[in-house]
């Protein structure tokens, strides 16, 4: 087989493979609650691990404003996700969200368009030097409540493909991620065009917060936290 890749935001991708429109996918682990059978979850290629989850920043201040909207990175995302089972556990009071593409909660909160939002991607490393303040680190809360790591994206393949397609789609991620690790210089050209920071320093700290060994099997422990994240889907 050969292969036609889409390159889109997460919350695209969740969308379309809710329709069913790719055959192998990144997706958020936040979605797979709501993926039919038509899916199955891959070992290897996903996002998890520790002290890697989203963080709920404020443009104003470290407190939480119950009476303001929080702008979330996508309805289906893990982010969304782990900001509800936040709320759900430590605040009283209705959920005002609304959404929106990740990079836009982070320009927002930069320009000060907005008071408070989850952020993801490469701008957990940067709303420090943006002047934005903390009020909670979401994967820090999970790792606390359910003491599992953080699951925030797995990669998904159409059963449809056959064991003998999906075994090999397997091994060529695991293939290209020991390419990628064997490269003296790890942000290639290729990496600068489609990261949202140009910066190398936050770039790299990106490869090495979310590229780690739960990317090559994510195991029995990587296993155990997207089931306990589907049960907190169920419950949300």
């Amino acid at each position: 087989f050969s292969w036609d890749v889409t390159f889109a935001d997460v919350q695209t991708l969740n969308e379309m493979v809710l329709q069913g429109e790719l055959d192998v996918a990144k997706v958020s682990c936040g979605v797979l609650a709501q993926m039919d059978e038509r899916y199955q979850v891959l070992s290897c290629g996903g996002a998890m691990g520790y002290g890697c989850g989203p963080l709920l920043l404020s443009s104003n201040g470290s407190s939480f404003d119950l009476s303001s909207v929080t702008n979330l990175p996508g309805r289906n995302t893990t982010a969304a996700l782990l900001f509800k089972y936040w709320f759900m556990n430590t605040q009283q009071g209705g959920l005002k969200v609304d959404y929106a593409l990740f990079d836009a909660v982070y320009r927002d909160l930069k320009s000060r368009r907005i008071i408070q939002g989850v952020v993801i991607h490469e701008h957990r490393f940067t709303w420090k030097r943006d002047g934005l303040y903390l009020i909670q680190d979401l994967g820090a809360f999970w790792e606390a409540s359910v003491h599992s790591p953080v699951p925030l994206g797995c990669a998904v393949a159409k059963r449809s493909l056959g064991t003998s397609v999906i075994t090999h789609v397997e091994q060529e991620i695991r293939d290209s991620l020991a390419l990628a690790r064997g490269r003296s210089e790890p942000v290639t050209p290729f990496i600068r065009e489609k990261a949202q920071i140009g910066d190398k320093a936050v770039i790299e700290a990106h490869i090495q917060m979310f590229v780690n060994d739960f990317s090559q099997n994510i195991g029995v422990e990587g296993a155990q936290a997207l089931q306990t994240l589907l049960e907190v889907a169920k419950d949300s």
